[in-house]
């Protein structure tokens, strides 16, 4: 199964989708028929644990920098296929199979640990039909002694958060992700709420529970300003730095993802210098899981953090490239889904047997964003020794 994105990179690769009439031009049947007349007949007889000679010789038969020819969903479909079939050939848990696997490409072993969760709990954007601008308003809960009850906590700050939208007479439909996405006046006031919930359930904010952005700016910029029409406010890129500075200094806010617009590289140099010793700056459209545009980023110092979305790329084998260069590199890195889901759980493995220490995978609403929760729970409760990352900017 491979996720889908609603707000995407233009540097992504290519997601082969059918055209014409047919599922509003959404179907994949030509992915389909690629790794039916295509990638099988290449790949049949190899040895399913060998990831990386199988996703290397799928980019080989592509022969696109962007997988045009066969689709990175097609090309994605089977990598991830051959994972889980190489986790059960050798009998081994997936999320410890995958730390096996990128010993096998990297030569490097890294330590597992479970996750501290980002959950997207007020959509905007792209990810709603509503007046923020700001596509996501993430509450991580840092000061957790375990995943559990993280995840005890965000449960219930949602849940409070729903009764006090109801008490304004707001709006508690949900967005792509699964949080509110209510008609507001501001940012400030999507934060207020969120900081109002977290107190309500006698936690602190900034100590027990931040919060984190997905700016997702690309989706405001139009090639010289930032246009946030909520609040009626055209900025450039000092300015945008700015407003964005003068709310982490208001607010606990710990992560802002896709800060600047994806080829706004001054733009990307202002806001690291202006809060990259301070925040953690995720670069998601900026990078696109990509080994090159990651290393752009490092030598220039664009940003600090990079998100990681298999389907950007479409192999597990160069997932692992770039948050192997993430490492190296003392960048952070974030496992992430799609606005755009499936039911696989696949990335809650993917972020334990990598130990990134952070997951972005929405609200713990609809089944597509809590199974991932729940297989991290699973992940828990069968392995008492595994690790929690906890604060991970202490």
């Amino acid at each position: 199964m491979v996720p889908s994105g609603a707000s995407t990179g233009s540097r992504e690769a290519l997601e082969l989708r059918d055209g014409g009439d047919d599922y509003m031009g959404k179907g994949v049947q030509k992915a389909i028929e690629n790794i039916h007349n295509h990638i099988a007949p290449a790949l049949m007889g190899l040895d399913a644990r060998d990831q990386q000679l199988i996703d290397e010789r799928m980019i080989e038969l592509d022969g696109s920098s962007a997988k045009s020819y066969l689709g990175a969903n097609a090309i994605l479909g089977v990598s991830l296929a051959v994972l889980g079939a190489g986790a059960k050939t050798s009998q081994t848990p997936l999320y410890q199979y995958i730390n096996q696997v990128f010993h096998q490409i990297n030569s490097v072993t890294l330590d597992m640990q479970l996750p501290v969760p980002m959950l997207n709990i007020i959509n905007g954007g792209e990810h709603a039909d509503n007046n923020i601008d700001i596509q996501e308003f993430m509450i991580m809960p840092l000061g957790a002694s375990s995943f559990s009850e993280g995840m005890q906590w965000s449960t219930e700050i949602y849940a409070g958060l729903k009764t006090l939208l109801r008490q304004k007479n707001l709006s508690t439909g949900v967005g792509d992700e699964g949080g509110f996405a209510p008609h507001l006046q501001s940012h400030q006031e999507a934060i207020a709420l969120i900081i109002q919930a977290i107190e309500n359930n006698n936690l602190r904010p900034g100590v027990d529970v931040s919060i984190a952005l997905d700016c997702a700016a690309t989706e405001f910029y139009d090639g010289d300003l930032y246009h946030l029409k909520g609040e009626s406010l055209k900025l450039n890129a000092d300015e945008f730095s700015e407003y964005l500075e003068s709310l982490s200094s208001k607010y606990p806010i710990v992560s802002i993802e896709d800060g600047m617009d994806e080829s706004d590289y001054k733009g990307w140099k202002i806001l690291t210098n202006a809060l990259g010793k301070k925040c953690q700056l995720v670069g998601d459209d900026l990078f696109v899981t990509n080994v090159e545009e990651l290393q752009r980023g490092i030598d220039e110092s664009l940003g600090n953090s990079i998100l990681i979305k298999f389907n950007q790329i479409g192999t597990i084998t160069e997932t692992m490239r770039t948050i192997h260069l993430a490492n190296l590199n003392n960048f952070t890195s974030v496992i992430s889904h799609r606005s755009g889901e499936t039911e696989d759980s696949m990335i809650a493995d993917l972020c334990v047997g990598l130990g990134t220490g952070q997951i972005k995978t929405g609200a713990p609403c609809r089944s597509d964003r809590v199974a991932k929760y729940n297989r991290l729970l699973w992940i828990e409760a069968q392995n008492k020794n595994l690790k929690f990352a906890g604060n991970v900017f202490s």
